[in-house]
């Protein structure tokens, strides 16, 4: 049976979630149980008129920033992009909650989950990385910092291979600020041909409980275009 969360700000082990991956339902967005979530490698993701469902699934897809590929066609992608970091963070989760998926009707980045994050943008938790063509906003990401681990959200493209491009300059940033790896969350063969690789739920808890405890400023994200 999977457990209901109150009001007291605590999750049940994620060892111990359902074979979904579902660790709990219920609860808040509030900035203090999101950031919990986060460190205790848990993330909430549900759809309209259903309640918050929490989880971790097994496997669980990381990206190590060394194994990241980039491809000799991306690279040269890459000069016809301006990557700008949070200048845009509400349009960038808009345009996630709109992008059509494939297989998928509707979106899981509700109105409540926009607010949510938005929140947490303010707080210098959630980042975004942004790709502009012209001065117009045609592709990016986001995710949450938790210390030395970045946990990838969603992204979006208007243009081809736009989110790719954010992506790819975001890898050599967090390699560059001592980052350990990239969450990827559910495994996708979009993100294992960049390099991400699926790991047992056990031994992402390990790894983030180590990576999360490096303290990370919210100066690194201070950076101008590029």
């Amino acid at each position: 049976m999977i457990p209901r969360l109150t009001h007291r700000l605590s999750f049940p082990n994620p060892l111990y979630a359902s074979e979904e991956g579902i660790v709990a339902y219920g609860g808040d967005l509030s900035p203090s149980r999101l950031m919990l979530a986060y460190r205790s490698g848990i993330f909430p993701w549900y759809s309209t008129n259903d309640p918050i469902l929490w989880w971790s699934p097994d496997p669980r897809l990381i990206l190590d920033l060394d194994d990241f590929k980039l491809s000799r066609s991306l690279r040269k992608k890459i000069p016809q992009f301006e990557i700008r970091f949070d200048s845009v963070f509400s349009q960038v989760i808009n345009e996630c909650s709109t992008a059509p998926r494939r297989g998928q009707k509707g979106s899981w980045i509700v109105p409540e989950m926009i607010e949510a994050y938005e929140t947490l943008h303010a707080l210098g938790y959630a980042h975004s990385v942004e790709a502009f063509q012209n001065g117009v906003l045609v592709g990016g990401l986001y995710g949450v910092s938790v210390g030395g681990v970045f946990c990838g959200e969603s992204m979006f493209a208007k243009v081809s291979d736009a989110s790719k491009v954010a992506f790819a300059v975001l890898v050599e940033y967090l390699r560059g600020w001592g980052f350990e790896f990239i969450d990827c969350q559910v495994p996708t063969n979009h993100l294992k041909s960049l390099g991400a690789k699926e790991v047992s739920r056990e031994s992402f808890l390990k790894r983030l409980y180590d990576a999360s405890t490096v303290p990370m400023g919210e100066r690194l994200w201070k950076i101008g275009n590029i």
